[in-house]
């Protein structure tokens, strides 16, 4: 069988990619940039016992290889290869709908953020801090903690470097669709300067007392009363 673990959820999507290597008896975890023809042959049809099935894990395989020569036959021979072996490829995004056709026998795997999260950023104003810490306990219910505090601290940083004129504008902001920096523009008009770098520091605070073990509180209760301060 061949599974294509994908979606905005890396998170949730990581951890079933390697909850699933783990329990895979003799995996083997290739390196797609190296992932070539001869050397699949070698492991589904070299050495071993008859019949033998094997457990394949590839990292990254069609967001590297799709743009050279030999992605199509790379991947026609590992559909070829599904029946009798188990294959996994995982992709650290949402996978659209042409790259997945190109697929005909693989089996998908997506792992989505919820609605609520994209609701709980477009939501960040001040004085909203109730419907703020309502919509982070909905979506926390189907979604990492780390991965909302994530987000949380890149909306900021989109909203912070937007608010910041004169400054050199930061990459993420330079690759964006207009109708999203209008957006980003309007929310980050709702705070002051002085507003967006506090509640970044703040952020960076939580984030540093995460690595370090130096939280006074579960991570969910500091997300809470650093949602009703904005």
């Amino acid at each position: 069988m061949l599974t294509i673990i994908h979606g905005s959820d890396t998170a949730a999507s990581r951890k079933y990619f390697l909850d699933e290597k783990q329990h895979s008896p003799d995996a083997l975890l290739l390196d797609a940039d190296k992932v070539n023809l001869t050397d699949l042959a070698q492991i589904f049809e070299g050495g071993g016992l008859f019949g033998e099935s094997k457990y394949i894990f590839i990292e990254l395989l069609i967001t590297k290889k799709k743009k050279s020569s030999d992605f199509v036959d790379i991947i026609t021979y590992l559909e070829n290869h599904a029946d009798e072996h188990t294959i996994y490829l995982w992709e650290n995004k949402d996978l659209d709908i042409g790259t997945l056709k190109s697929f005909k026998k693989a089996v998908q795997r997506p792992f989505k953020l919820p609605q609520t999260l994209f609701v709980l950023l477009d939501s960040l104003k001040p004085g909203n801090g109730q419907q703020l810490v309502k919509l982070f306990h909905q979506t926390i219910e189907s979604a990492e903690t780390e991965m909302v505090f994530f987000m949380l601290i890149r909306q900021f940083r989109l909203l912070l470097a937007l608010s910041q004129t004169g400054e050199s504008e930061i990459e993420e902001l330079k690759r964006m669709a207009p109708w999203q920096r209008t957006k980003l523009e309007k929310q980050a008009s709702l705070f002051t300067h002085e507003e967006l770098l506090h509640i970044y520091q703040q952020l960076y605070k939580v984030e540093a007392g995460q690595k370090t073990g130096g939280l006074s509180a579960p991570m969910t209760s500091v997300i809470d009363f650093l949602l009703l301060e904005i």
